[in-house]
């Protein structure tokens, strides 16, 4: 009797998955069928190169994000800024070991170290810490440093436990979100030791262009930080890192004036300065930020302006035409994230009518 019931349940199972494979199949098959039944056979034809076109197309892009490694992202660079030591500005001493950081990112990340660093100004300060946290090792303390950095702590550290962390939190504070913290320097320029300044040949020849310290008037000047710029991008780095070594900025530390880093607006139009740090700092291409008005163009005009002027009649480019611009200035400037981020702005204006202003 239990084998006759057992059989009987089989039989029943196997009644509904045929049920269920035939219900599937059927339903697909009627309404291709239904589709189909009155077209003619080019219409047919046309249909199943449409499908092999589609899949061709998704093998394409498949193949294309293989190709393209991913641009890192802040934190990473930010994680590989503190592993290098580029461009710190002040040493921490904990235990007899030492941590060269840098002064902006732990003083907007962290409030123990901000009041800390308020007491200590000046380059290249040296600061002996002594910490209530009992038995912290050093290790532990370079984690911590690293996740102000990164925003990220190792969860597989087997010395991390939630009383140690608890007491960390009470002593130094509990950090933003590390996109908040970078935005909040990025907003306010608080702790900048940078600045672009956007300049072009006609500011050289201004006739009051005496009273300013370069021998001309910028047109423009963001304040920015020299750890962010040389964490996420090459060319600045080498830049900030040539002009160290030359003792260039000897001078400005003892005025207390940020370093300016001054670039050419025929090469890097000042109207995508809040667009290039907004990258730099957020990860994120943002092209409302482009500055609008008659003087936001170098004298000589943009290669996006001549470009659109040339395909379309119009001076102002389109967004596509802004973002294949930005595209070259990112690769120009080293900023993997700056020109992936236009990249992806170009697919999606990618149609019949841009490919030719694409190619």
């Amino acid at each position: 009797e239990r084998k006759k019931k057992a059989t009987g349940f089989a039989t029943l199972r196997k009644k509904f998955i045929r049920r269920r494979r035939n219900s599937k199949a059927c339903d697909h098959a009627r309404v291709i069928g239904e589709l189909v039944s009155t077209w003619s056979p080019l219409e047919t034809s046309a249909l199943l190169e449409e499908y092999e076109a589609l899949a061709a197309l998704k093998d394409l892009q498949r193949q294309a994000e293989l190709s393209r490694p991913p641009a890192t992202t802040f934190k990473h660079d930010l994680s590989t800024l503190y592993d290098y030591k580029h461009c710190t500005d002040v040493d921490l001493v904990y235990r007899g070991a030492c941590f060269p950081v840098h002064r902006a990112l732990l003083s907007a990340r962290c409030p123990y170290f901000r009041e800390l660093l308020a007491g200590c100004p000046g380059y290249g300060a040296r600061i002996c810490l002594e910490l209530r946290t009992p038995n912290l090792e050093v290790h532990m303390f370079s984690a911590l440093l690293r996740y102000l950095y990164t925003g990220d702590i190792c969860a597989h550290d087997s010395s991390l436990d939630a009383n140690l962390l608890r007491r960390l939190g009470e002593e130094f504070g509990t950090p933003n979100l590390l996109e908040h913290d970078l935005r909040y320097l990025l907003d306010t320029g608080d702790y900048a030791d940078a600045a672009l300044v956007f300049t072009s040949d006609g500011d050289y020849q201004r006739p009051d262009s005496g009273s300013s310290e370069y021998g001309f008037r910028p047109k423009l000047e963001l304040p920015c930080h020299k750890a962010i710029l040389s964490a996420r991008s090459t060319f600045f780095r080498n830049l900030i890192q040539r002009r160290t070594r030359s003792g260039e900025d000897h001078t400005e530390r003892a005025l207390h004036i940020p370093t300016r880093i001054v670039l050419d607006e025929s090469v890097i139009p000042k109207r995508y300065a809040r667009v290039l740090l907004h990258a730099v700092y957020l990860d994120d291409v943002d092209l409302s930020l482009i500055l609008r008005g008659s003087g936001c163009g170098s004298s000589a005009g943009s290669l996006g302006e001549v470009q659109a002027l040339t395909h379309t009649g119009r001076m102002r480019p389109s967004p596509l035409e802004e973002a294949m611009e930005l595209y070259q200035i990112g690769r120009f400037l080293e900023l993997d994230i700056l020109s992936q981020g236009c990249e992806d702005i170009i697919i999606g204006c990618l149609n019949h009518e841009t490919l030719p202003i694409i190619l």
